[in-house]
């Protein structure tokens, strides 16, 4: 049965570690959560390790400027996890072959294909055509406003090619602002869906669970054997993930799910009950917004 809270302070002191999303969460793509940022502080200021764990294709520097210019406190965490990371160091050990034919932003995901340190000996990538590559690194669509079906031709020459797509970002769909975005998993998803080859890295898969479980360790305040709880508005992500790396998990129903939750500040019970039922999904807790 998932318990409805007010405040994330109801239960903080159960856990040494929040692994707590970023966008829905933290922010929204343009400007921070104020009382979210205020709860992660005050999480930390009872002793409490923040850290952050995104489906961002970016790699953590990356995301850490990208919070600077948000204006997210930078003593609100302690450490970033980034799906990136993971994709960057399977494709630097040549998951998907040296010659790929890269999806996404030239500009914003341009660090995708910087050096990666914890990788020794990596593969020389060359990204190339579709017609000369022998894979596909998707960070997200080349329109985050398109329908994903648009890349259909593409992934029919890519299937049939036996192309296996990395998918930097396992997410659908994400809301900056006000606007609704594909994000690189759609396009996995629709390549999938069409006979092709996905590797996931993100959140729900456990590469990157591993990976912020390296970055909490490296921590001077590191415990043995930390209670973590897993905090975002992902129910197939955050949720999902959470719940099959057997950790505790907070739903913040009042982002990606909030129509659905009916939250306005909080979550109706009702709507929220029938939404996890179809979802089959079970999360501790649930909250409207984090704060």
């Amino acid at each position: 049965m998932t318990q409805i809270i007010t405040s994330f302070d109801e239960i903080s002191d159960r856990y040494d570690v929040a692994f707590v999303d970023l966008w829905g969460c933290m922010h929204n793509g343009i400007v921070p959560f104020v009382d979210a940022v205020k709860a992660m502080k005050t999480f930390r200021a009872k002793g409490g390790v923040v850290v952050l764990v995104t489906n961002s294709p970016r790699p953590r520097f990356s995301v850490k400027t990208q919070l600077d210019e948000i204006g997210v406190a930078e003593d609100s965490y302690d450490s970033i996890a980034t799906s990136g990371d993971s994709a960057r160091a399977a494709m630097f050990q040549g998951a998907v072959g040296k010659k790929v034919y890269f999806m996404g932003d030239d500009a914003r995901d341009a660090d995708f294909f910087k050096p990666l340190e914890i990788i020794k000996n990596p593969v020389e990538i060359a990204r190339v055509k579709l017609t000369e590559a022998e894979g596909i690194v998707c960070c997200g669509p080349f329109d985050e406003l398109a329908d994903p079906s648009v890349n259909r031709t593409d992934f029919l020459y890519a299937r049939e090619k036996g192309m296996k797509l990395l998918c930097a970002n396992p997410d659908i769909v994400v809301d900056r602002g006000e606007v609704r975005q594909w994000c690189a998993g759609a396009l996995a998803a629709l390549y999938t869906e069409m006979g092709g080859t996905s590797l996931y890295f993100g959140k729900p898969h456990a590469p990157i669970y591993d990976l912020a479980r390296r970055r909490y360790a490296a921590l001077s305040a590191a415990k043995d054997d930390p209670r973590i709880i897993c905090i975002g508005d992902g129910i197939r992500t955050d949720v999902l993930g959470g719940m099959q790396e057997d950790l505790d998990t907070l739903f913040i129903t009042g982002g990606l799910a909030a129509a659905e939750t009916k939250t306005s500040v909080h979550p109706d019970p009702e709507a929220l009950s029938a939404y996890l039922q179809g979802e089959m999904m079970s999360p501790n807790y649930a909250i409207g917004f984090l704060r």
